[in-house]
């Protein structure tokens, strides 16, 4: 092919037009090299969508512990808790802790 017949044909005539170029150059200005680019936009997009999920998990565990501490607030739920929890006991009271075979980590046995 000559260099004419090239020039001739429509996608490099489209292509080599000013206006085009200058909208190609600053596309992949935009996209890549600007400080307001959007990969650094997909980038703190990510990071927004990850904070907004460790939001809700801490609004979830907030109402999850509310719950558990107004269940504390009855003086029988507070004493369960601590006796479970910490083995707490009543003077002249004895404590038995009974541990199934299949509860004890295998590294406990030896």
């Amino acid at each position: 092919m000559k260099l004419s017949e090239i020039k001739k044909n429509k996608w490099i005539r489209f292509i080599s037009n000013k206006y085009v170029l200058i909208l190609i150059f600053f596309i992949v200005w935009m996209v890549f090299f600007d400080a307001n680019s959007y990969l650094i936009h997909r980038e703190l997009d990510s990071e927004i969508d990850g904070l907004e999920d460790n939001a809700e998990f801490y609004r979830n565990e907030i109402e999850a512990d509310r719950a558990f501490i107004e269940k504390l607030q009855d003086s029988n739920e507070m004493e369960k808790f601590a006796r479970e929890k910490y083995y707490l006991k009543k003077e002249n009271e004895d404590i038995y802790i009974i541990e199934h075979e299949d509860s004890i980590n295998k590294e406990e046995k030896r």
